[in-house]
């Protein structure tokens, strides 16, 4: 919970006018964007290069993720808490995507956001991860009522281009996706087109009320951190867990929602983006290494894409890439409130799912706009 001193220290400063946000990647773009605005003066730190190009010119979580925002599907390896703050993120990446569009100039045919739930299958020998995951997501959130069970002619009216090998799956009916890459551009050009001060190429140390970076220091009245991974070196306990993702591109299938597939030694992920693209994930390793895919990883993730659906195996693999996902030690995020100084971190694997809760908190600290959203879980300490 967040304690009497935390709450008064931000609520008896005035507005900030100036306010330094070190790290570009989802929370420091979305809060840079919001707080000008607001019309903050806001000038946004990155360590390397801001314009996204290639897989290797922006290295933020954010850019290798696929883009879920699966309340459901992430209820069952975290808890009641993400279910609630991913709920609040259905509701408002539709609101903000409609803003940017309206705002910049992205073209209003832009597809940002697919509302058009998930579907959850296992092979007939692995039923039982499958009725596993139900049991769990009874058990996180016992009122849920947001899916359905399907069966295979169910499955295949869904999803006709999947293998005919489902005979029972799980569809989740309230949940979504972004097309990310295209967001993370599009609100990229959006501050480089606005007033916001940027600093590419700035490795950066942050204080209550001063950035320092190449030797010199500069003040402001607040300072947000959100460097994720990048700030391991002063929030020692975060730690990086990599995860690793296959892109492919192919005519030969149409998949309209995500895909999970129930395997007793992962769950593979299948999400769909325009132009015939579609990323594959699994993996999940407690290991800060940001190498490239390793062989094996490569193998399974194609194999199980296979086992979905047989035209896969005329995909073209686009790219293959790894990241760190920042996490603590309970895998959720927190906001840390002080005099001159915030600091957000920790998304790990619910990078979309939780941006939402976790930038209208920072912004109700600071514009002073009502109570903190879910400060019960983002404010602990």
């Amino acid at each position: 919970m967040t304690t009497k001193s935390t709450t008064t220290e931000a609520t008896n400063t005035s507005t900030p006018e100036r306010i330094a946000i070190a790290g570009a990647g989802l929370l420091g773009r979305l809060l840079a964007w919001q707080l000008n605005q607001a019309g903050i003066d806001v000038t946004l730190f990155e360590a390397g290069s801001f314009t996204i190009t290639n897989p290797q010119s922006n290295r933020a979580a954010a850019f290798t993720a696929a883009g879920m925002v699966a309340p459901l599907s992430e209820a069952v390896v975290s808890d009641a808490g993400v279910y609630r703050m991913g709920q609040f993120a259905l509701g408002h990446w539709p609101q903000w995507v409609k803003q940017l569009i309206d705002t910049s100039a992205c073209s209003p045919n832009d597809e940002l956001f697919f509302n058009k739930g998930s579907l959850v299958v296992a092979h007939p020998q692995d039923t039982a991860e499958l009725e596993q995951f139900e049991r769990e997501l009874k058990f996180v959130i016992p009122e849920c009522r947001h899916y359905q069970r399907v069966t295979q002619s169910q499955i295949h009216e869904l999803e006709p281009d999947l293998s005919q090998h489902f005979q029972h799956g799980l569809f989740l009916e309230e949940e979504g996706h972004l097309h990310n890459r295209r967001f993370l551009h599009q609100l990229g050009e959006a501050i480089l087109h606005s007033n916001i001060h940027l600093r590419e190429h700035s490795q950066v140390s942050v204080s209550p009320g001063k950035v320092s970076f190449d030797g010199i220091s500069e003040n402001f009245d607040l300072v947000i951190d959100c460097r994720g991974i990048g700030a391991k070196p002063q929030l020692k306990q975060l730690r990086g867990v990599r995860g690793e993702t296959l892109h492919v591109q192919t005519t030969e299938i149409q998949l309209q929602r995500p895909v999970r597939l129930m395997h007793p030694r992962y769950q593979l992920y299948v999400v769909p983006k325009p132009d015939n693209f579609f990323v594959i994930g699994a993996t999940q390793i407690e290991s800060e290494d940001r190498s490239p895919v390793t062989l094996q990883s490569s193998l399974e993730l194609s194999s199980a894409l296979y086992t979905l659906s047989p035209a896969f195996a005329e995909a073209r693999i686009i790219e293959m890439d790894s990241n760190l996902r920042p996490a603590f030690m309970d895998n959720l995020p927190k906001v840390t409130v002080a005099n001159g100084l915030i600091t957000a971190n920790g998304l790990f694997r619910h990078g979309y799912l939780l941006a939402p809760a976790v930038v209208e908190n920072i912004l109700a600290h600071v514009l002073q706009r009502g109570e903190p959203v879910f400060s019960d879980i983002l404010n602990r300490h």
